[in-house]
């Protein structure tokens, strides 16, 4: 996610701090973060549940929403491009990782507190987690989340769903840190929630607390919910294996893991990549996978899907970072 700037203008000043003002620009980030939340060419591999990924030159773990801006302000100020992850889920980085500065919402952003019938939750609360204190709330609604493996800003940014739920169900409010270092909270009706879309992806605002709206519920129906997408989810995806969730998007009228093993490519493997044999629709590290050999593994099974059904699948995985 990049702040303002187009491509060419990131890459040029990028170039220049990188040859003429590297140290100012950390000298100037030092005396506005914490020394423990920033982090010096950090492999992505620790920060993505694929486990790959090359290094982050800044890995930034803000702890509050005035970090989040007095950072973004040197970031400009140094034209520096900045790279937004919540828990890492749904992502692959490349091999030679992110140049710039990753921002990675995560458990110094973690929190959660119940207002009535919602729940404000920091960007970094995992979603499972949040889904389990509504239901020590007595609050219904977001069982479907238990098990999706990301942070509650990430899901939001990426509309994430499962079982016939999905966040823009379920999402009253959302605040976030816009391009220009302000502070704006954001109503459902200006999210522009869509199929894995929500409007943070076209503004590149940086979510940082999120509001979601429930309903009083019976606690042993809420957790007989939930045991059951448990039980289904575990029995049915790879969650033993790294992987970055569903790898692609479901296309119209079809199921990309059902089309994928039609076609004969469960167990297909590039290298350490591999489709997983207890669920098409994901692509597993089986152990020592790069990057290249996941989208090496990607291509493949796009074009042989697209060789069996003429259904063309689309990454759901975000991809980012150097070759």
């Amino acid at each position: 996610m990049f702040i303002k700037l187009s491509v060419m203008q990131l890459l040029k000043g990028w170039i220049l701090l990188k040859k003429d003002n590297c140290n100012e620009f950390l000298t100037n980030l030092k005396e506005v973060v914490k020394e423990e939340h920033l982090l010096l060419q950090e492999p992505m591999a620790n920060h993505t549940t694929f486990r790959i990924g090359g290094p982050a030159d800044y890995l930034f773990l803000p702890g509050s929403e005035q970090e989040i801006m007095a950072v973004l302000k040197l970031t400009q100020q140094f034209s520096v491009p900045v790279t937004v992850i919540g828990n890492g889920s749904n992502m692959l980085v490349r091999d030679k990782g992110i140049r710039g500065l990753v921002l990675k919402l995560g458990e110094n952003m973690s929190y959660a507190r119940r207002q009535g019938s919602c729940i404000v939750a920091g960007a970094g609360t995992i979603l499972g987690d949040v889904s389990r204190y509504a239901e020590n709330q007595h609050l219904a609604g977001m069982e479907f989340a238990v098990g999706i493996p990301g942070s509650i800003g990430g899901a939001v940014f990426m509309n994430a769903g499962a079982y016939e739920g999905e966040m823009s169900q379920i999402v009253a409010a959302v605040s976030a840190v816009c391009p220009d270092g302000t502070a704006k909270r954001f109503t459902r009706d200006m999210l522009d929630f869509g199929y894995r879309h929500s409007i943070f992806q076209d503004n590149h605002c940086i979510i940082y607390e999120v509001e979601v709206q429930l309903l009083l519920g019976q606690q042993r129906n809420i957790n007989q919910r939930m045991c059951d997408f448990t039980q289904r989810r575990e029995s049915k995806q790879p969650i033993e294996l790294p992987s970055a969730g569903s790898t692609f998007k479901r296309p119209p009228g079809y199921f990309a893991g059902t089309l994928i093993e039609q076609a004969g490519l469960k167990g297909l493997r590039v290298g350490g990549a591999q489709v997983s044999e207890k669920h098409a629709g994901f692509i597993i590290n089986a152990g020592g996978a790069t990057a290249r050999d996941v989208l090496a593994l990607i291509e493949e099974v796009q074009q042989r899907v697209y060789e069996y059904a003429g259904v063309m699948l689309h990454p759901e995985v975000r991809i980012i970072g150097e070759e």
